[in-house]
């Protein structure tokens, strides 16, 4: 059974504008969609599945991307869509059919949602086909004058190849964290070359940061996943490592390239670096751990990665924290620029405006808490509130 509850617009600006509880009737896994704002009649934010995933999370992460749409100045508002389930249990994509199905509402037309944590871009798409919905981005793409040429510029580009074997569509994100792990080194005068980052997580966004890292000439030094940390102090091969990876984003230890070292899940928080990346799960440096973080800097890939007293903890001790609605938009505001037609089916065009924008904007927040010591979120918040200050459009047009 669905149980809906509106609420009224309050004049909190963190207050969503809805919530909504579902419950699967064959599993009794619950699901849930919070919508934030709307823009444009328009809300847009990934749906995850963990086991454990609460409404309290989805309210935090719908608020996250109201602030990503925000910071990238899109004609969009901030949802997000969490379902309380093992994503490794068979069950799993008939719990998300039955989700989406729930939730077509909203789908058809004011939620554009995409991939999350537990549920990859493919899956979700072949749940919306199977749907007739075609594509996790119906609700925008039955808005454009033509949809069935939007259709066709949104598949070609995710499924655009670029270096390395993968997808655009599956690496953009972690082009955009590199690029605001680049911006960090460089607003603080590390070169590349003597530059070091440690990363949780290497799936689709950690993955991804890590290879356009690597790319850069950064050497990552330790690397996480659900089996444990892997480290190496002259820079982890990271191609080698992705080749590992198996569905889930784990690496096959069986295999690992000599010289890796291999540490308990935990031991990243404490790996020595200049950059911190939390690239898996929401909440991952907490007061319980905060006092273990060996880097410099730290920059949000996953979100909501850090509570807000552990950030404070961090402020007082000089490390600044580059937050997740900024360094980890990329996908987003890629997605809503190919929509939009801002940038084409050409990889090169997508990367080049990416990380023009990511070099601006972390550059910024980096410049201000050297220069003032005002922490990174605030100005970050400070730049969403300019951006969407004036107000706000009914309608958005879609070539």
């Amino acid at each position: 059974m669905m149980t809906e509850r509106l609420e009224a617009l309050s004049a909190r600006k963190d207050e969503p504008f809805m919530r909504l509880t579902w419950t699967d009737p064959q599993t009794g896994a619950h699901g849930f969609l919070v919508v934030h704002t709307l823009v444009s009649d328009l809300a847009t934010g990934g749906t995850r599945m963990r086991a454990g995933c609460t409404m309290s999370e989805v309210e935090d992460l719908a608020r996250g991307m109201a602030a990503k749409t925000a910071v990238f100045d899109l004609p969009v508002g901030g949802a997000k869509g969490g379902i309380d389930f093992d994503r490794k249990d068979p069950r799993a994509v008939g719990v998300l059919q039955r989700f989406c199905q729930a939730m077509r509402p909203w789908l058809d037309a004011h939620w554009v949602t995409a991939e999350d944590l537990g549920v990859p871009q493919h899956l979700l798409d072949e749940v919306f086909e199977r749907l007739g919905l075609h594509q996790s981005f119906h609700a925008a793409i039955c808005r454009a004058a033509d949809p069935s040429s939007t259709l066709h510029r949104v598949r070609a580009s995710m499924n655009a190849p670029v270096p390395g074997g993968f997808l655009l569509g599956d690496v953009i994100g972690g082009y955009g964290v590199a690029h605001a792990c680049i911006a960090t080194a460089n607003a603080y005068g590390w070169a590349p070359a003597q530059a070091t980052v440690a990363i949780q997580g290497i799936g689709t966004m950690g993955g991804g940061a890590a290879w356009y890292l690597h790319e850069a000439g950064m050497r990552v030094v330790a690397v996480a996943d659900a089996a444990g940390t892997l480290y190496c102090p002259d820079g982890l091969d990271v191609p080698a490592l992705l080749d590992l990876r198996d569905g889930y984003g784990e690496i096959d230890r069986s295999r690992l390239p000599d010289g890796v070292e291999q540490l308990p899940r935990e031991a990243i928080i404490a790996a020595p670096a200049d950059i911190f990346v939390p690239a898996a799960i929401s909440y991952a440096i907490t007061m319980e751990n905060v006092d273990r973080i060996g880097a410099r800097a730290v920059v949000e890939a996953a979100n909501s990665a850090t509570t807000p007293d552990a950030e404070a903890v961090l402020t007082g001790r000089g490390i600044p924290v580059i937050p997740d609605f900024v360094a980890n938009a990329g996908a987003v505001a890629w997605a809503w620029w190919v929509l939009l037609g801002w940038v084409g089916t050409d990889p090169e065009d997508s990367f080049r405006r990416l990380r023009t924008e990511m070099l601006a904007k972390v550059t910024l927040l980096v410049e201000r808490w050297a220069l003032d010591g005002v922490p990174p979120r605030q100005t970050a918040r400070e730049l969403g509130a300019t951006n969407h200050s004036l107000p706000l459009p009914r309608t958005v047009t879609i070539p």
